[in-house]
């Protein structure tokens, strides 16, 4: 027999599937480019090569090529026959399985589970926090970055850093490789296999071919394979290759190009940040040492009308003590400024000459210690009223940092414990690496999500190596457009 027919064929899966562990269903799903990986097990796995071997996409090269892309040479010796060095010799250039694909299922196989965790707080700002709630492993993180169409065949530079950024240089590397190497024709999507390369296949009545038949046989279906190559491409990978939708930017070209209020109530880190927003062309304000009143009357003073004045964005920067729903300012009680009252000031109902436009939100608080009750003050220290502290039209209190439902809202609130102040020459790490990241992204025209991707990695480096120092990001956003701090 010179080939196994398909009643073969279908037996020879179902032993397949009986071996693969439920990752190694994941990972095969993948590779395939099955569109449906929320089910991942071996009667899943089953139910898809059953149902396209029945459509004829299937055959034994394209199993033998799953078998070797997920290593596992003991099912290519005890199902097919065959060796890890002649299925090599065999597939050579032709191969049905994208190489995007390929890499990514090799370095999801070579991440460990601390490496994934730190992966999943680096794209904390692009991913939602139910997304990273579902994700098992790094190829879970792919799918939704592709979703989101952050990452592609042709786009890897965002997991390139990333991987170096939780010191796994040696995967960073392998694609680094891939994306010199994109382009080439090693490296593009290729063909399904067709039926007639069954006959590659050893059985027991048919020996392996050599490797130089394997390249004439090549050779003969080169004219087919160019004339169906469009029609077999796997789904996910024809949409990468055929279709690119245009990514819209804010515009920033107005003089100046935004306003930025920064309010320091701790006297560290504002004259930094009215620098690096002056270099980036906006019109800064700088307060320090501002009470709660005065915080709440800035805010309120910003988000008003301006005369003959328009600008294509705002910023807004705070540093200061503060509880899980307040900001303290330079007061010493517990009942401040509410977050989602800063936030709400800005929304289009209240701030409508900033609808449409990035709004950007940098955070710094100083966690404060003690169980001290929100009604409990210092003696004398006169009582905030609740009207004073929200925005006029709310009366029912939001949970704290929910996803704007307003769109072109960047939020980074980053917090830490507020004995950190008492350090000599105290600087914020997470304002620090802002700086750095802004200004870098400035020079490489970085999109701003991926700017904040980039200072993740610093704050990661500095828990890792101050443990009783840690920061803590929090980034929420609804751009919908990129945005380029140029």
């Amino acid at each position: 027999m010179s080939s196994m027919a398909n009643g073969q064929l279908y037996q020879v899966i179902s032993r397949i599937c009986e071996d693969l562990s439920s990752g190694e269903c994941r990972r095969l799903l993948y590779l395939c480019g099955s569109q449906d990986t929320d089910s991942s097990g071996s009667d899943h796995v089953r139910e898809v090569l059953t149902s396209w071997l029945s459509r004829g996409q299937v055959d034994q090269l394209y199993l033998v090529e799953l078998l070797f892309r997920l290593r596992r040479f003991d099912l290519l010796k005890k199902v097919f026959h065959v060796s890890k060095q002649e299925v090599e010799g065999i597939l050579g250039q032709n191969r049905a399985l994208s190489e995007y694909r390929v890499l990514m299922s090799d370095v999801s196989e070579d991440m460990g589970t601390e490496d994934l965790e730190s992966l999943k707080f680096l794209l904390s700002g692009s991913l939602s926090r139910e997304r990273l709630t579902r994700v098992k492993s790094f190829l879970d993180v792919i799918d939704d970055l592709e979703k989101l169409d952050r990452v592609s065949s042709e786009r890897v530079e965002l997991i390139e850093q990333c991987l170096r950024d939780i010191s796994r240089v040696d995967l960073a590397r392998k694609v680094k490789r891939y994306l010199t190497s994109v382009g080439t024709p090693q490296h593009r999507a290729v063909v399904m296999p067709h039926l007639a390369q069954q006959q590659w296949i050893r059985t027991p009545s048919n020996p392996m071919p050599t490797a130089s038949s394997v390249s004439c046989h090549s050779r003969q279906e080169q004219s087919t394979q160019n004339t169906t190559e469009n029609e077999n491409i796997a789904e996910p990978e024809r949409k990468r290759l055929f279709y690119q939708s245009p990514v819209d930017v804010y515009r920033l070209q107005s003089d100046p190009r935004g306003e930025c209020l920064i309010i320091d109530c701790v006297g560290s880190d504002g004259d930094m940040l009215e620098e690096m927003f002056n270099g980036l062309q906006f019109k800064v304000t700088l307060v320090k040492w501002p009470s709660v009143e005065d915080t709440l009357s800035l805010l309120r003073q910003a988000a008003q009308p301006r005369e003959n004045q328009e600008v294509d964005a705002f910023a807004c920067c705070i540093i200061s003590r503060g509880t899980a729903t307040d900001l303290l300012a330079t007061d010493s009680h517990r009942l401040g400024v509410r977050l989602d009252t800063v936030r709400r000031l800005f929304t289009p109902d209240y701030c409508p000459r900033l609808a449409g436009k990035p709004k950007l939100f940098f955070i710094q608080t100083y966690s404060v210690s003690g169980s001290q009750g929100c009604s409990s003050r210092p003696t004398g220290h006169p009582p905030h009223r609740e009207e004073d502290l929200e925005t006029d039209g709310y009366e029912e209190p939001l949970s704290v940092e929910t996803v704007p439902a307003d769109a072109d809202v960047f939020w980074s609130h980053c917090w830490t414990d507020e004995g950190q102040l008492e350090e000599k020459d105290h600087r914020s790490v997470y304002l620090q690496a802002l700086r750095e990241a802004v200004l870098t992204g400035q020079r490489r025209r970085t999109h701003l999500v991926d700017v904040h991707t980039e200072m993740n990695g610093v704050i990661f480096d500095h828990n890792r190596r101050n443990p009783g120092a840690r920061y803590n990001i929090n980034l929420r956003h609804t751009l919908r457009k990129n945005l380029y701090m140029l």
